[in-house]
C-alpha cells in the first residue's frame, strides 16, 4: 500500500495489548487538506490509533503511511504536530521560556509571534507552567503542536478543561490553520464540535470503525424525525410513523419514520400543545452506533 496523496493510510492496523485487543484490523484513509473527528467511547481505539500514527507505539499487524512515509519519519521532519490531552509540560519554567526553547529546537517553525497570538497564550507568558489551569494547559499544548508548522495536526481531546469563551477563540483560531490546508484529525467528547467543524467524522467502537461519513449521514443512522410535544398522558406508541416513545418529565419525545402523519394525527387531540418537530442530533446517532 503506497498512497502518497493521503495524510493518512492505514490498513489491517491492529494493536493488542494482553489480551485486549484495542485497535482492530483498522482500514482508514484520511486525504490531504480533511478535517476529521473521531468519536468514540473511552476503549474504543482512538488514543491507540493516535499514538500509532505519531509513531509512539508500533502496530502489531497491519501498514500505516503519513504522507507516503513511516509515521517516525514524518513526524521528524516537522510534518506532523500533536496536542495530546495529558502531555506533560517541562515543569517550573515560565511559558514564554518554555515556547523559546523549544521553538528553536524545530528546523521550519512558525514565527514565535504567530504561535502566541494563535494560541491565545500572550495573557500568561509569564507564568509558570506547574501553575496554569487545565484550559491555560491546553493553550500551551496547541501552541506547541502548531509550532513546527506541521501539514497534519493531531488534536486529543483539545478543548476539555476549557470554558465555553475559550472553546469558541481555540476553534476561530483553528479555522485560521484549516484555511492554510492543513490537515486535521481530532478525538473529543464534545459531539457538538465534531458536527459544526468536521469534514468527516468516523465512529470508533471495540477498535472498529462503527460509522464514517459527514454528519448528516451518520446522523440518518436514526433515522425520521423527533416529535416532542406536551398533553394528557396517555400511550402515544401507536400513532402514525412512530417508532418509539418516551416520557421526559413533562414532555413526550417520540421518534417518527413520517412526522407528517405522526403531527397530523396529533394536533387533531385539542390537548396536545407545545409541539416540537427536531432532526435526531448526532449523539442520538453516536448513542446507538456504540450501544
Amino acid at each position: 500500500m503506497q498512497n502518497t496523496s493521503a495524510a493518512v493510510a492505514a490498513s489491517g492496523l491492529t494493536k493488542t495489548f494482553g489480551r485486549l485487543t484495542a485497535v482492530d484490523h483498522l482500514d482508514l484513509t484520511v486525504p490531504a487538506g480533511q478535517i476529521l473527528a473521531l468519536l468514540g467511547p473511552n476503549g474504543a481505539g482512538k488514543s491507540t490509533t493516535t499514538e500509532m500514527i505519531l509513531g509512539l507505539t508500533s502496530p502489531d499487524a497491519g501498514e500505516l503511511r503519513i504522507f507516503g512515509r513511516s509515521p517516525r519519519a514524518a513526524v521528524r521532519s516537522g510534518d506532523v504536530g500533536a496536542m495530546l490531552q495529558n502531555g506533560a509540560l517541562l515543569p517550573d519554567t515560565s511559558v514564554a521560556g518554555l515556547l523559546r526553547t523549544v521553538h528553536g529546537l524545530h528546523a521550519r517553525p512558525l514565527p514565535l509571534q504567530q504561535v502566541i497570538e494563535r494560541s491565545g497564550v500572550e495573557g500568561f507568558l509569564r507564568a509558570s507552567t506547574s501553575r496554569l489551569s487545565g484550559g491555560q494547559a491546553q493553550r500551551v499544548r496547541f501552541a506547541l503542536a502548531i509550532m513546527p508548522d506541521p501539514r497534519l495536526l493531531l488534536l486529543d481531546e483539545p478543548t476539555v478543561g476549557m470554558d465555553v469563551d475559550s472553546r469558541r477563540r481555540f476553534w476561530a483560531a483553528m479555522e485560521g490553520l484549516i484555511a492554510d490546508g492543513r490537515t486535521v484529525v481530532f478525538a473529543t467528547h464534545y459531539l457538538d464540535e465534531a458536527d459544526e467543524f468536521a469534514d468527516r467524522i468516523v465512529v470508533l467502537n471495540d477498535g472498529r470503525v462503527a460509522a464514517d461519513g459527514t454528519g448528516p449521514q451518520i446522523k440518518a443512522v436514526v433515522g425520521g424525525r423527533h416529535v416532542s410535544f406536551e398533553g394528557p398522558e396517555r400511550d402515544y406508541s401507536g400513532l402514525p410513523g412512530v417508532v418509539g416513545a418516551e416520557r421526559r418529565g413533562v414532555r413526550y419525545l417520540l421518534n417518527s419514520s413520517d412526522s407528517d402523519a405522526t403531527l397530523r394525527a396529533l394536533l387533531a387531540d385539542p390537548d396536545v400543545h407545545a409541539v416540537e418537530v427536531a432532526s435526531p442530533s448526532l449523539e442520538d446517532a453516536f448513542l446507538q452506533l456504540v450501544a
